[in-house]
């Protein structure tokens, strides 16, 4: 089923980031950048891109279909160390839809969504070995406007504030008070909210019209009104290891919540039947005894009642069976609801009303169990990011420290650049490491104490969400015996006998045998009378 994956970031100067070292990646090539005056060679990924597409507004230049003058002109305007030099974009694509139709698709929606709003596009989508196992496309945007003279519009500008009477504002240093607005609202948060939103809308019409039966819904399950565990991303490293058949903490507790989710579907949808079926029987109740007294109108059907009319059901069906036959299906069906009835009574289950509210509770306790896992694969979620932010920090530290060490600008520059992918890892585990309040000291033992110990109520929340699905077994089977006796327009089907083995038929005739009394005959009693 198509994956709802959409990642937006910023390309960020002071992270290190380069926006022609990014065009260059997504796009395969070798780009010059002119800002650090190196080479930025990608062509090692030309192998699984398969399309590449610029789409210019209309007031951009027309040399900026090329690539390398595009990104090298957005980054030459930035000035700022800390500049924010583009916006980038990994959508997955529906494996549903053929890979020919996935350029209209991405035209139509950077179109839609960008292009028409003042952005410079620039899309590549890639299809990496296997082929179709993981189709997806990078979107690289602007974060200017262009005015109507193809000219870089400023970020934002400078607005003086104004008194009542509309004039400007003094402050005591002598200068206006004043303050900056931004000249396009790119970085609104609700944009994130259209554009996850104009993706779910383009998918589902390209999988339509590839004739898919598959929709994709962008929102999260909690806005989706689905009460289902989300699973941990495992990114790339942990995905490679998964492949090669090496166990790790994340698949691991995904494998977890993918099996308790398929458990809590099923027992949601056991008892969503059964309580549509309880309200189907007592309005059809109703209607029955409308014409009864009125203090027997709305009374519900005695179970251990109906279920003796299954079994008067049953004996009609096999009215053409052997005696074999029906003695063998009477003893079968009598065990069978001997121990339902059992069950009722064990449970104070006496009309389809209790059986409803049972189900209601059964369903509480179901809804309960599955929170409390929630909430354990949510702390275990924040508890293996931290060891991995952990381990990061530590493999990558050195080479940290001794960026940091460097006095000169340009050395550290390069110093940077050279070990780019070392301290990006590092900065993003030490961002994780800050966000959950703690540092490169936290007592690991600690946390792979209560890791272990959430690990272990897991398993046992689990195992009692298994129990909850077998109590509803018994439901189940009380359910399909009385909808046999209160369906109105179903016959008494006659069902043609099951064949039965010999071996079987003799050891229940030997079984009457032993049961009945040893009888003489007349004969042996007058032969003993004249002895």
């Amino acid at each position: 089923m198509p994956v709802p994956h959409l990642n937006i970031r910023i390309v960020q100067r002071s992270k290190g980031n380069s926006a022609v070292a990014g065009a260059a990646y997504q796009a395969g090539e070798k780009l010059f950048s002119e800002y650090d005056q190196k080479h930025k060679d990608h062509r090692r990924k030309q192998h699984e891109v398969v399309y590449t597409e610029i789409m210019l507004p209309t007031n951009a230049p027309p040399e900026y279909a090329d690539r390398a003058t595009l990104w090298n002109s957005a980054e030459e305007v930035e000035k700022q160390w800390n500049s924010q030099l583009a916006r980038r974009f990994v959508v997955a694509l529906p494996r549903e839809v053929p890979l020919e139709m996935c350029p209209q698709m991405m035209q139509e929606y950077c179109q839609e969504h960008f292009v028409s709003k003042g952005m410079c596009c620039d899309c590549a989508i890639h299809d990496p070995d296997p082929p179709g196992h993981n189709p997806h496309c990078h979107i690289m945007l602007t974060m200017r406007a262009i005015d109507e003279n193809g000219k870089w519009v400023p970020k934002s500008r400078k607005v003086y504030d104004l008194d009542e009477n509309g004039e400007r504002i003094k402050l005591p240093s002598g200068r206006w008070k004043s303050h900056k607005e931004d000249t396009v609202d790119w970085n609104e948060q609700y944009h994130a909210e259209e554009w996850r939103h104009g993706w779910e809308v383009i998918q589902n019409k390209f999988l339509e019209l590839a004739g898919s039966a598959e929709r994709v819904d962008m929102r999260s399950y909690e806005r989706q009104g689905l009460d289902i565990i989300p699973t941990v991303h495992m990114g790339a490293a942990v995905s490679a290891l998964e492949r090669k058949g090496i166990e790790t903490n994340i698949g691991n507790l995904n494998r977890d919540i993918k099996a308790a989710n398929r458990m809590m579907n099923a027992i949601r949808s056991t008892i969503k039947n059964l309580r549509n079926w309880i309200a189907d029987i007592l309005e059809a109740t109703k209607e029955a005894f409308a014409e009864m007294e009125a203090e027997k109108k709305n009374a519900s059907p005695d179970l251990s009642n109906l279920l003796r009319d299954y079994m008067n059901l049953r004996k009609a069906e096999r009215s053409q069976w052997s005696r074999y036959g029906q003695q063998k299906g009477a003893a079968d069906d009598l065990k069978a609801v001997s121990k339902a009835v059992v069950y009722l009574k064990e449970h104070e289950l006496f009309t389809l009303e209790d059986l409803d509210t049972a189900l209601q509770g059964v369903n509480e306790k179901a809804r309960a169990i599955n929170a409390d896992m929630k909430k354990a694969s949510a702390r275990m979620k924040v508890i293996t990011g931290i060891q991995n932010a952990v381990a990061d920090c530590q493999t990558h530290k050195a080479v940290h420290d001794k960026y940091i060490k460097i006095g000169w600008k340009t050395r550290q520059a390069a110093f940077a650049e050279k070990h780019k992918d070392e301290l990006t890892s590092y900065n993003k585990a030490y961002r994780t490491l800050k966000k959950h309040g703690v540092d490169l000291n936290v007592n690991l033992d600690a946390l792979q104490t209560e890791y272990d110990g959430l690990k272990a109520t897991h398993a046992e929340l689990a195992g009692q969400l298994a129990t909850v699905k077998e109590e509803l077994q018994p439901m189940r089977d009380i359910r399909y015996w009385v909808g046999k006796v209160l369906t109105p327009e179903q016959a008494v089907e006659k069902k043609p006998e099951p064949k039965h083995s010999v071996t079987e038929r003799l050891k229940f005739e030997q079984e009457q045998k032993k049961q009945q009394p040893e009888q003489k005959s007349p004969q042996h009693k007058k032969q003993n009378m004249e002895l």
